[in-house]
């Protein structure tokens, strides 16, 4: 038994509550290690050394280096104390405690070495938003998805809506452009809208914000945003908007105050500013361009290379007090949810203040960061109650349009990507196969639309919100930024929509529970499943058994009883 691969940490993804009631344990061992049996013996805290429970744990999946056993334990008395129990198949048992593996436990004196979950306090239990559980997310970029207005003043526009864009070219998609399409988007299968910023700024993606508080006029007024929120909740429809913490744009007036002020600006703080401002300073960051090859010299701290977009000083309480009231001033026009730009890079402390304001309000906001790395320490329950999953999409990426991956490793990094999280916060996942950040997973695939196809119907299967990037049921191709984000053509018919539609059906119908990933006969399996029932899609040929509730080609999704 290799005892060093053997891991369990209390108040953890490996121990959690699910609900107030119900504590669920996780521990990990070395993949393929052979037990006859794995259990836990537990009990209140201060009865464990009298008495104990015992429950049997279940091997539910693993990944390339560990097997994960998990078991749900409900009781009234809620302060929990632990031990695992791991018999070997010739039944030699070890005890595994905050000790390590022993032979033997002195459960008399066990108060100084099992673990225990104290208490579950019904505050520090991840509580799930109940409308994300059912959400099907539509993403627009607004710039160039449909122009509703034709009488807005249109000089800022710089290309005919069927070219394909350049970085700083505008389009002249707006706000009424999509209340016009919502009927359209909600006949394919979606609930819920997540827009890119749409408050005022220069750019035709409006991440550098001018004025947190004004829509800007190349997508229409604040009465046409209000608008919008109604017409969808008319629908039964959900709206997220993109909230840029980070940084804002050089013209915001808090750092135009700086620029002409200097140390003496009441803002100076607001902004990461490295010594007087603007004339003596040491270079910080630098920017180039083509076309101005030059280098530009800064000394306050920016997002990315962009000199135009100075960073936040979320350290700063006030700042963060700022913040939180732009947050808190969107909820209460019924936006539902924010997407959090460039989180990873913002203060912790402003995330927990952010969310237990949020909360305290609008208990049903969805609150989403924008992470693309590691990002456990965001989702204790405290920040955010998920974050775009870039670590799912990198996996669909490989697997499907990549060919990088065998079926056994796609299964071993999803069930990883997986067991790190609670099992709630899984569910308020965002996942997503492209954005507006990204290549089109068309073009990722090489415009093979079947593996396209394949892609959508793993993304609509796993746990979390499922996100689709405008223009994927046509389907739109393109690079990187900015050519992921071209404009969408309303002439075509969308070869995909009743696809979509039919997926978003089959979703309502597959088992809330756990989710992971296996093989069969080389193909790439996904379980959904519960107490009652299992749901499994076979990529691949396999005999199945059980009633077939979503079929494409090889591909089915099959629903059995338990």
């Amino acid at each position: 038994m290799n005892q060093f691969a053997i891991l369990h940490f209390p108040d953890s993804e490996y121990a959690y509550p699910l609900d107030e009631n119900t504590l669920r344990l996780v521990l990990k061992t070395a993949r393929g290690e052979r037990f006859k049996e794995v259990s836990v013996l537990w009990n209140n805290k201060y009865d464990f050394a009298k008495r104990r429970n015992f429950t049997r744990m279940r091997l539910l999946c693993n990944d390339a280096m560990y097997d994960y056993y998990v078991c749900d334990l409900t009781c009234a008395d809620v302060r929990f104390a632990y031990v695992f129990l791991l018999t070997l198949p010739n039944d030699v048992e070890y005890y595994f405690s905050e000790e390590g593996v022993t032979s033997e436990y002195d459960f008399k004196h066990g108060y100084y070495t099992f673990f225990q979950y104290p208490f579950i306090n019904a505050a520090d239990a991840v509580s799930p938003v109940q409308w994300a559980k059912t959400a099907t997310v539509y993403q627009i970029f607004i710039d160039r998805f449909c122009r509703g207005d034709m009488e807005k003043n249109d000089t800022y526009i710089t290309q005919p809506w069927d070219l394909v864009p350049g970085a700083k070219d505008f389009a002249g998609g707006d706000i009424k452009g999509i209340l016009s399409k919502l009927d359209v988007i909600r006949d394919m299968g979606f609930n819920t809208l997540y827009l890119t910023p749409v408050f005022k700024s220069p750019s035709n993606h409006k991440y550098n914000v001018t004025d947190y508080f004004a829509v800007d006029p190349m997508f229409g007024s604040d009465e046409d945003l209000r608008r919008l929120l109604a017409a969808a909740h008319e629908r039964g429809m959900h709206v997220i908007l993109d909230a840029v913490f980070n940084h804002c744009d050089e013209s915001h007036a808090f750092f135009r105050d700086v620029k002409e002020k200097g140390r003496a600006s009441k803002y100076y703080n607001y902004f990461i500013v490295h010594g007087d401002f603007p004339e003596k300073y040491s270079p910080r960051h630098s920017e180039r361009s083509e076309e101005s090859p030059q280098t530009k010299l800064c000394n306050y701290e920016i997002f990315a290379d962009c000199t135009y977009m100075p960073k936040w000083n979320t350290s700063n309480p006030e700042v963060r007090e700022y913040l939180i009231h732009i947050a808190l001033t969107y909820l209460s026009w019924g936006v539902d949810g924010l997407r959090l730009d460039v989180a990873d890079e913002v203060s912790h402390v402003l995330w927990r203040e952010l969310k237990a304001a949020a909360k305290e309000k609008y208990p049903e906001a969805l609150l989403i960061g924008e992470v693309w790395h590691e990002n456990g320490m965001y989702l204790g329950g405290d920040e955010f109650d998920g974050v775009m999953n870039y670590k799912l999409q990198k996996v669909f990426a490989d697997y499907f349009a990549n060919d990088l991956l065998t079926a056994r490793e796609a299964a071993d990094k999803l069930n990883h990507i997986v067991m790190n999280h609670r099992r709630q916060t899984n569910e308020m996942m965002l996942n997503f196969l492209d954005n507006h950040d990204t290549p089109r997973f068309l073009r990722l695939c090489g415009e093979d639309e079947e593996k396209l196809r394949a892609a959508l119907i793993a993304l609509y299967f796993s746990v979390g919100i499922p996100c689709v990037l405008y223009g994927t049921e046509l389907p739109l191709t393109g690079d990187g930024d900015p050519d992921c984000r071209r404009t969408y053509d309303w002439a075509a018919k969308p070869r995909h929509a009743l696809f979509l539609r039919e997926l978003a059906r089959t979703r309502k119908i597959l088992p809330a529970g756990d989710f992971y990933a296996t093989t069969e006969r080389g193909a790439l399996v996904l379980v959904r499943e519960n107490e009652e029932a299992r749901a499994k899609v076979y990529f691949g040929k396999t005999e199945t058994d059980g009633e077939i509730i979503f079929e494409y080609e090889n591909m089915k999704i099959i629903k059995e009883k338990k």
